[in-house]
């Protein structure tokens, strides 16, 4: 059975910064490509990342390249997301997505002063 977990989200200042993990077992995690999408408030689903199996290519939304870093270990099998100047509209469910569409149950980040 393939899981997905989330964790790491929390309440931050704005320019604060977290750091998302996403535990996966039940599938070959080193052979995925892996996302990060998320969704904010009343609004659909949003890409915002993804990488390689091997980790040596990344991709980012416009709307967090040059803040948000992704990387995985494929030895633990998790998937990592550092989120640094956070700001307000960075307020959502951040979900891991493995290359069959599947998803966690989210973490929730609250960027707010």
């Amino acid at each position: 059975e393939v899981q997905l977990v989330e964790s790491g989200g929390g309440l931050v200042q704005p320019g604060g910064s977290l750091r998302l993990s996403c535990a996966a077992s039940g599938f070959t995690f080193s052979r995925d490509t892996m996302s990060w999408v998320r969704q904010a408030p009343g609004k659909g689903l949003e890409w915002i990342s993804d990488i390689n199996s091997g980790g040596g290519r990344t991709n980012y939304a416009d709307s967090v390249k040059g803040r948000f870093t992704i990387s995985r270990d494929n030895a633990k099998n998790t998937l990592y997301l550092q989120m640094n100047s956070l700001k307000p509209d960075d307020t959502a469910v951040y979900y891991c997505v493995n290359a069959d569409g599947r998803r966690g149950q989210g973490t929730q980040v609250t960027v707010s002063s």
